[in-house]
């Protein structure tokens, strides 16, 4: 297995969308807790959701790329970009 970071940003004035979809989104997370350990979103100044950000636990590249196309935020259009990196435990440790 390999390590990844999700991190996504939302598309400018898009906290209508994100919280249209957030329901679905938080169902379909929950229900893949084997891919992902740590999950939550990115805060703007005024503290209101504006990205987010996924470790994940997968066996490759496209796993998490077919994670992703699989988000109902994607599905919603809410995201400006998307991008997944490796990522490896510095300090601390997953859950």
């Amino acid at each position: 297995m390999a390590t990844f970071a999700l991190i996504c940003i939302d598309k400018p004035g898009a906290l209508a969308v994100r919280m249209a979809a957030r329901e679905a989104h938080l169902a379909y997370v929950a229900a893949r807790r084997d891919l992902v350990r740590l999950a939550g979103p990115f805060l703007d100044e005024q503290g209101q959701m504006a990205g987010s950000m996924l470790i994940l636990e997968a066996p490759d590249l496209a796993a998490v790329q077919a994670f992703s196309r699989a988000d109902p935020y994607v599905a919603a259009g809410l995201f400006e970009r998307v991008e997944i990196r490796p990522w490896r435990v510095g300090i601390g440790q997953l859950p």
